[in-house]
């Protein structure tokens, strides 16, 4: 996926995140390609499929979450001087009603492994009594 195609707009991060300078952006690039290649999996988009623009927005917003968890990657909670701060165990667990709701509408859904038909051999054969 080449930068020109990402539904995260590399500026609208900036201005979620107030950064002015140039000087995260190689960061902010990665954060961007890694989330919307999570967001794909769990859209069970194909490699040519595109993220939908209705769901962009998640993107935008687990970017901005991985982003400020860079210094507490891996941690579940954080508490110092009366302050707690609590970490979704996945980034995208606020969004996962969002996410289903997508998949079932557009036949992404995994809760059906295909459909199952039986044939029965002996039906209209007069043999078979």
């Amino acid at each position: 996926m080449t930068e020109e195609n990402h539904v995260v707009d590399l500026n609208e991060l900036k201005t979620m995140l107030q950064l002015t300078s140039d000087k995260h952006n190689a960061l902010l690039n990665l954060i961007i390609k890694n989330t919307e290649q999570a967001l794909r999996f769990k859209l069970s988009l194909g490699d040519y499929e595109n993220i939908p623009a209705d769901l962009s927005f998640i993107a935008l917003e687990v970017c901005v979450r991985r982003y400020n968890r860079l210094a507490n990657e891996g941690m579940a909670s954080y508490s110092q001087e009366g302050q707690s701060i609590t970490f979704n165990s996945s980034d995208f667990d606020d969004f996962i009603d969002d996410i289903n709701a997508w998949r079932e509408q557009n036949g992404k859904n995994v809760k059906s492994l295909g459909r199952v038909q039986f044939f029965n051999p002996y039906r209209g054969d007069s043999r078979a009594l």
